[in-house]
């Protein structure tokens, strides 16, 4: 019997991954291109862009900017190169449906289809398969698979409640910590607090990461957000929709009912809202964008928020399992015109906005859970355009889900922007999205480390997969 790591590298290359590869040369030339830097800077018009191995060299004018003898040269005359993005709540799993609901991982589809949409680099944020996505990352480390560069976080840290059985519930603060240093020792680099963690449960989770200098986030609820800040949590998920502390039912450590229903009247230039703000900047809090998720729950509408275009796009659809598509439309068909998602969604665009105004680090990740209507890739993509519709301009959405991702991790200095002397992570689309933000959706070369990836192929080479492997 095969192992699972075998089993991966034995799909993952049994036709090759040499198929997948559209440019691979010592020295590769992208000229004639527009350059959105992730730096939040104007575009560039009409440059060169020199990659030398994995790294990226000279980068300058296209006029004036010699091309190296033996070069690879591709015109790319009307397309735009931004770095590779870094999601920064990317599951390698796919919710199954089910009561209790059930997760599986997506070992080949989804490293794929990260990759070919241009998220070179991902943060798991949460495992129901820690060892797979462990294996998953090593093989790509090794060059054995195909796939973004992983930052694996531990099993989610859980308390009593959990609503899956793919969660399993810890016992108390000696277990938080033993679950912390165990799956720090196996090679997770993050770990996740959940809905039902105490006070202390995550006190104790904070404490023994950061003796080993890792990070927690969290999808909180029993616990508010200025309490997880003042505990030292490093990054909260979802915006403002996973915070209790307005909900006038709210007792310590437990989740209340009312959660959802206070933040419809909250008011985000209130003074509840600011000083939340103030403190997660003073704390040095990340947030962390997850709208598509919940956009993929709303009703379906022509434009903006549940544009039909987004969710329902067939691109993304052609890449699910046929139970997997119609498990997504049937919840899409049950959707009542008068949720409250959208409003929601409205008000924790609003708060992201704030958030930064004040000087927070946001950052980003398409989260493929909820209704199964979030596939890799195609999320993170519809995540740019949704922080546009929030109101960002799209080099702030671009340097949302780029650069400030690559901070929150310490990578900056190798990843997150078009610099020279950086890994050529590089992303290339056909068309302007610094002025039509729709053009991120047109993805052609994929570059990580140097090497460009053929985005069609490669989702071509998982069509009907998505839900089953």
């Amino acid at each position: 019997m095969l192992c699972l790591g075998s089993a991966i590298f034995a799909q993952g290359s049994a036709d090759g991954d040499q198929q997948f590869i559209r440019v691979r040369s010592k020295i590769v030339v992208l000229k004639n291109v527009r350059i959105i830097d992730g730096t939040g800077a104007a575009p560039m018009d009409n440059q060169t862009i020199t990659i030398i191995g994995d790294r990226i060299g000279a980068i300058g004018p296209a006029a004036s900017t010699a091309v190296p003898a033996g070069a690879e040269v591709l015109d790319l005359t009307g397309y735009t190169v931004l770095p590779g993005l870094v999601g920064m709540h990317n599951h390698i799993f796919f919710p199954e449906g089910g009561s209790p609901p059930i997760y599986s991982n997506m070992a080949i589809s989804f490293p794929r289809l990260y990759l070919a949409l241009g998220v070179t680099t991902i943060r798991t944020t949460g495992s129901v398969s820690p060892y797979t996505d462990l294996e998953i990352k090593r093989l790509i480390d090794s060059g054995r698979m195909i796939g973004p560069k992983m930052h694996v976080t531990a099993p989610y840290l859980e308390g009593k409640g959990a609503f899956t059985p793919v969660m399993r519930e810890m016992t108390g603060v000696e277990d938080a910590r033993r679950m912390v240093n165990f799956w720090a020792d196996q090679g997770a680099t993050s770990f996740k607090a959940y809905m039902n963690i105490t006070r202390d449960e995550l006190r104790a989770v904070v404490k023994e990461a950061h003796k080993r200098k890792l990070k927690v986030t969290g999808h909180l609820c029993s616990v508010g957000y200025k309490e997880a800040a003042d505990i030292g949590i490093d990054n909260l998920e979802h915006g403002l929709l996973a915070n209790s502390e307005y909900a006038p039912d709210k007792k310590p450590d437990e989740c209340p009912n009312s959660a959802t229903g206070s933040l419809l009247s909250v008011d985000i230039n209130g003074a509840a809202v600011q000083e939340t703000i103030r403190k997660l900047v003073e704390k040095k809090v990340a947030i962390t964008s997850t709208l598509p998720v919940f956009e993929a729950m709303a009703p379906v509408a022509q434009s903006g928020i549940g544009a039909a275009s987004a969710i329902l796009n067939p691109r993304m659809l052609n890449t699910m399992s046929a139970d997997a598509r119609i498990r997504y439309l049937s919840s899409r068909s049950r959707t009542p015109a008068n949720s409250p998602i959208v409003t929601l969604i409205r008000k924790s665009m609003e708060f992201e906005r704030a958030f930064v105004k004040a000087g927070g680090l946001l950052i980003a990740g398409p989260d493929p859970t909820g209704n199964g209507g979030i596939v890799a890739g195609f999320g993170d993509l519809r995540g740019v355009e949704l922080l546009v519709e929030a109101g960002f301009t799209p080099v702030e959405a671009i340097k949302i889900t780029t650069l400030n991702g690559a901070t929150f991790l310490g990578e900056d200095s190798l990843i997150g922007s078009v610099r020279s002397g950086k890994m050529a992570d590089l992303v290339v689309v056909k068309g302007d999205p610094g002025t039509k933000i729709s053009d991120i959706n047109n993805v052609e070369i994929v570059f990580k480390n140097g090497v460009g990836y053929d985005t069609e192929k490669l989702i071509r080479s998982v069509q009907g997969l998505v839900g089953t492997r």
